[in-house]
Order: C-alpha cells, then structure tokens, then sequence
C-alpha cells in the first residue's frame, strides 16, 4: 500500500464542517457513499493516518484539493516508490488488496480451519500456477484492515480471526533447511520459549504444553524440504503428525503447496511416513473463471478498450500469472500514451517462458 496520509491540526475543524455542507447527514453516511468503512472516516476527521487512497476519496468528497489539507511530517522519511505496481508479476503477491480469485477453493480451507480440530490440505499445482500467494491470502486477509482492501473484497472468513496464528515456512530460505533452525523459527514465530539445544524432543514438549490458540502452519515448497534437508527425516515429520493429531487439542493444522500429491512426493523423495496421509483436503490449481479473471483486469488504474480485454482473456485462458503480464503492459503502454497494438506483441514475447500453462 501507499503512504498513509493524515489531516493538518489546523484544517481539523473546517474539515469536520465540511460535512454538513456537502449534505452528509452524518460520518456513516459518508462511508456508505464512498463504500469505505466507517473506522477510516472517524480517523480521517479525527486528525489520524489513514491510506492516501482513503484520504484523496474522502477529501475531494468534502471538497477539498487533499494537498492543501495534508499534514506533512518531515520527520518520516518519504517512501522510496509512492506508488504499488498494480499488476504483479515474478514474484508472490503478499498484500490481499491485489490477490483475485480462487473464492471456491478459499471457502474450502476456510471452513476446514474455522473449528476444532483444524483439518489439513494440500494445494497442489504447477510451478507459477499461485500456491504461493494463495498461502500468504490465507495468512494475511482476515487480520486486513478493511480499508486496505477493494471495496466489497470478503474477508470474514474466521469467525474470531485475532485468535489465529500463522506461520508461513518457506523452505528455499536456508534457514529453514536445518532442524534446529526450522524448530526455532517456528518457536520463536509462536513466541514461545526457545530450548537450548532446540532439538526435537524439547520442540515437541514445548508446543504440546503451550499451543492454546488455533494455529496454522503453512509449507510452501515442501519439495525442496524433502529433497535436500536430510535433517528432516521420517522422525521429523512423524513428530509434526503427532502434534496435529495428538497433542495440540485440535489447535494445530497444516496447509502445504506442492506440484503433486503429497504421498507422491514422499514416495519420489524416499520417504515414508505417515504425516503425508493427514492431509484429508486436496485442491489443484487450474485457471480463475472468467469473472474473477475480469475483475482483476478492471482493477486497472487505466481502463482497458472492450477489445483489448477479450484479447488478455483468449490469450490468457485465465491463468492468474498470464493475466498480470498482459494487463501489465497495456497498463504501461497506455501510461506511455503509446498508439497501436505493439504491446500485444510485447505481451506475447513475455508469454513465452510460461507456455506450460497455456497448455494444460
């Protein structure tokens, strides 16, 4: 998200009046109209930071130009980029606001982890098809702040979401490699104290005596876990099974990303063991529907002419990552006031090293 942006001490007032003159019976009445929540009003007019999307929609709705109203603090350094880039490609998507789709399959996990005991799954697709931004939207959306989000975006998906952690293991960081430094980093991300040495045993009683809250423990490239970590043998994830089913209450549960079925990927990588057949839940990851294809093309700053939108659909088949590099570049030709339809031939070429997902 952008900077947050908050109202000059000495503007407060006349922007409070400012709501009856522009016929706003009340604040609720203001969010309503501008579909944001009434929270962010209350700290808009109380002199509080709210997102500068916020501030921009709220100010010119009292009629205000937002720069003459703004407070600006010199003692916080500028943000480097003032901007998000609106479509997201090579790397994982993070923050919630620009992450669309996959509804059917987040209802799923979501009412597999909104009682005890939480219940594992398996989200299984091919390399670039999203496993890993759908695992960090799993973490990050209920705890969102609804101004952060597009307006109408869901985010109730737990019924007391605070009471939730989340611990998201990527096992291409090296430091999650180890045994030692997996366990610790798992302690430490449940702020519970770290034994010394932090091996297995003294892990395992440490959780078992303490997990109290729902938590969900997120694996994504398990693969690399089990083909090069030898440290995370049999007895290793023999151990996590029996935390989740055993030992935790039902407070525990894991969702992990893989290009294949967890038994299959034990089986390929020599192991055995019986935490592989927890995972009662799998969904493999195939293109959005047209609808939520569309809705993140109009999520564009620019809008895109009618045709050009049918042609990013054809050409994209509705493949999350394809989607977002050719929304990509017609958002930048259009940004370039660039004429013509080189940006399709720009697309394409950008297209090229993903074909595995333009077959399937």
């Amino acid at each position: 998200m952008g900077r947050s942006l908050k109202v000059s001490p000495g503007c407060i007032e006349q922007v409070k009046s400012a709501l009856g003159r522009n016929g706003f019976s009340s604040q609720k009445a203001l969010a309503e109209e501008l579909e944001i929540s009434l929270s962010t009003v209350k700290k808009f007019l109380a002199g509080k930071p709210v997102d500068c999307i916020n501030f921009e929609e709220i100010s010119g709705r009292l009629g205000y130009e937002w720069r003459n109203i703004v407070h600006i603090d010199e003692t916080i350094p500028k943000p480097i980029f003032e901007e998000t880039s609106a479509f997201i490609t090579g790397t994982p998507i993070t923050h919630p606001r620009y992450f669309f789709g996959r509804q059917k399959e987040l209802k799923r996990l979501f009412d597999l982890l909104k009682r005890r005991p939480l219940q594992n799954a398996a989200i299984i697709g091919k390399r670039r098809s999203g496993k890993t931004s759908l695992l960090q939207y799993l973490k990050n959306i209920t705890t969102t702040p609804t101004e952060e989000l597009r307006p109408g975006q869901k985010s109730d998906w737990l019924p007391s979401p605070e009471n939730y952690r989340w611990i998201f293991v990527d096992f291409q960081d090296s430091r999650r490699q180890s045994r030692e430094g997996l366990l610790r980093y798992i302690l430490e991300s449940l702020k519970m104290s770290v034994p010394s040495p932090c091996d297995l045993d003294r892990f395992m009683d440490v959780v078992s005596s303490n997990l109290r809250q729902p938590t969900v423990i997120l694996l994504d490239e398990i693969g690399v876990g089990l083909q090069r970590c030898p440290e995370l043998d049999d007895g290793f994830w023999e151990s996590l099974r029996s935390l989740a089913t055993n030992q935790t209450n039902g407070n525990l549960g894991f969702v992990l990303a893989t290009p294949e079925s967890p038994i299959d990927l034990a089986t390929s990588t020599g192991h055995s063991s019986p935490f592989f057949n927890i995972f009662g839940y799998t969904t493999t990851l195939g293109a959005l529907t047209e609808t939520e294809a569309r809705e993140l093309i109009v999520s564009s700053p620019m809008p895109f002419p009618a045709e050009d939108v049918e042609w990013i659909l054809n050409q994209s088949k509705c493949w999350p990552l394809l989607l977002q590099i050719l929304c990509r570049e017609r958002l930048f030709s259009l940004e370039d006031g660039e004429m013509g339809e080189d940006w399709r031939e720009v697309g394409l070429e950008q297209l090229k090293p993903f074909a595995g997902l333009q077959s399937i």
